[in-house]
């Protein structure tokens, strides 16, 4: 079978691009965002200038306490009982330890806010016995009151111990009632040199 191929003409040439044309798929081009590119260092910006804080001053409570501050706490202490002793002893009794456990607050309070302020802790005796012996015996009684409250939270740099053996009684008659309330520890407030 032969086939018979005419020619075509250019009208009917265009034409047949013409629909080739109208037939064709137009694509969309997309554009892609650059690839991105390797960081390299950036200079980090410069810092923000801060504003200048001027430093708060804090109240700092001086290591001594003024005389007003002293007045206040020898009413603490005239409030601290004195602890008793036994006849010739200086062990604490079981009443004398209740007396320093109940003072020992009141105490500690008034020695942490003043650091360098000190109390002093008195030994007494009654008029019995040489007054070699009752100073000796006074500065043990000291000693022992002073080593309990130690024990108790008190700062011992900030305690210290004196003997008056029998002298400065607080009572004068000669009876045993009145020697009892003479043997004692007591507290104070260290006297200014």
């Amino acid at each position: 079978m032969k086939m018979n191929l005419k020619p075509i003409g250019t009208a009917g040439l265009l034409s047949v691009l013409a629909l080739l044309a109208s037939c064709h798929k137009q694509v969309a081009t997309v554009s892609l965002p650059p690839a991105p590119q390797p960081e390299t260092a950036k200079a980090a910006p410069p810092p923000r200038p801060q504003p200048t804080a001027q430093p708060v001053a804090q109240y700092q409570r001086p290591a001594m306490p003024s005389e007003a501050t002293k007045a206040t706490i020898q009413s603490l202490i005239d409030r601290i009982q004195d602890v008793y002793f036994e006849y010739d002893k200086h062990n604490l009794t079981p009443e004398a330890e209740s007396t320093l456990q109940s003072d020992a607050k009141t105490l500690r309070e008034i020695l942490k806010d003043y650091p360098t302020y000190k109390l002093t802790v008195e030994g007494f005796c009654d008029e019995r016995g040489s007054d070699e012996y009752n100073i000796a015996l006074g500065d043990q009684r000291a000693k022992d009151a002073k080593e309990f409250l130690e024990r108790l939270g008190l700062p011992a740099s900030q305690l210290r111990t004196v003997s008056f053996g029998k002298e400065k009684p607080v009572c004068t008659e000669h009876t045993e009632s009145c020697w009892q309330r003479n043997r004692r520890a007591h507290i104070t407030q260290e006297q200014s040199s």
